[in-house]
């Protein structure tokens, strides 16, 4: 199981408008935001772990992408999956992936994948059966 995982950003409150949005729709709630340092977290619902967490890199450079980095979060059923990717292009994020079956992870592999505000690859999946 992860403790968390931390997405920078470069703009602190576009990040924190486009996260508060789209985890919502998995069952994630927010547990801090600390506007001074800057960053803020997100839990499960009934969990105190796995986190995810945005803010500005610790060492003041400015936050960047990865190339082949990806942060996969689990969907509790597909129609959160659609809800996410619907949210994430309203609230600013680029299509990287519709949602849809990709079978050639495995027969159940319901996902989408966004780009957020800052470029950070984030994919949302259901491994269940419809």
């Amino acid at each position: 199981m992860l403790s968390h995982v931390h997405i920078g950003v470069r703009e602190f409150d576009r990040a924190l408008e486009f996260y508060a949005a789209v985890l919502v729709e998995l069952g994630w709630r927010l547990k801090f935001v600390e506007r001074e340092r800057p960053w803020a977290g997100w839990r499960p619902m009934g969990y105190d772990r796995p986190l995810i967490l945005i803010g500005q890199p610790y060492d003041g450079a400015p936050a960047n992408p990865g190339n082949g980095q990806m942060v996969a979060l689990l969907a509790p059923n597909r129609e959160a999956v659609d809800r996410f990717h619907a949210t994430a292009l309203a609230k600013g994020a680029v299509d990287d992936g519709a949602p849809g079956l990709r079978p050639e992870y495995h027969p159940n592999y319901y996902g989408a994948y966004v780009r957020d505000p800052d470029g950070n690859k984030i994919c949302v999946c259901c491994h269940d059966p419809e």
